[in-house]
């Protein structure tokens, strides 16, 4: 039994694709002969004809993932994508390594550990990008005897 027309109807009423219209095939003769709009709106009513519900892309495993990168986990060098530049920018991978210098050498010159000539020439070689990193920057004043009072 071709019912067609039925179907096109049905989906064109419910705003849905052919496919998910769904006929009782038990009363397919009493759907045979609805032809109009209302005759298959009446049919809908009985639950003689229905709309399939859309199947939908479960997101379990994403939240899953989600929760576990949230953690700190999942993000090691295999699970990247683009360069190290792109994860963190070099501005703000400078801006991170500037303010740990500079704090240190405040603390040093404020518990007068580095006299303030010696701070002076320490800040603008650290605004100079001359230390690599705050490893460096202890590696140059004990290699250069800066430090006064005793061990840092």
């Amino acid at each position: 039994m071709k019912l067609k027309t039925q179907h096109r109807i049905t989906a064109s009423l419910r705003n849905v694709g052919k496919k998910r219209v769904w006929i009782d095939p038990t009363k397919l003769n009493e759907v045979k002969e609805a032809i109009t709009k209302k005759d298959i709106r009446t049919l809908i009513k009985k639950g003689v004809i229905k709309i399939i519900s859309k199947k939908g892309i479960s997101s379990f495993r994403i939240n899953k993932r989600r929760i576990q990168k949230r953690k700190g986990r999942q993000k090691n060098i295999g699970s990247r994508k683009g360069a190290f530049g792109a994860r963190i920018s070099r501005k703000r991978i400078w801006i991170i390594k500037i303010r740990v210098q500079k704090n240190f050498l405040k603390d040093l010159r404020n518990k007068n550990r580095i006299s303030k000539k010696n701070y002076r020439i320490l800040y603008k070689k650290a605004k100079g990008g001359f230390f690599r990193s705050l490893r460096h920057v202890k590696l140059f004043i004990e290699e250069h005897n800066l430090i006064e009072n005793g061990s840092k």
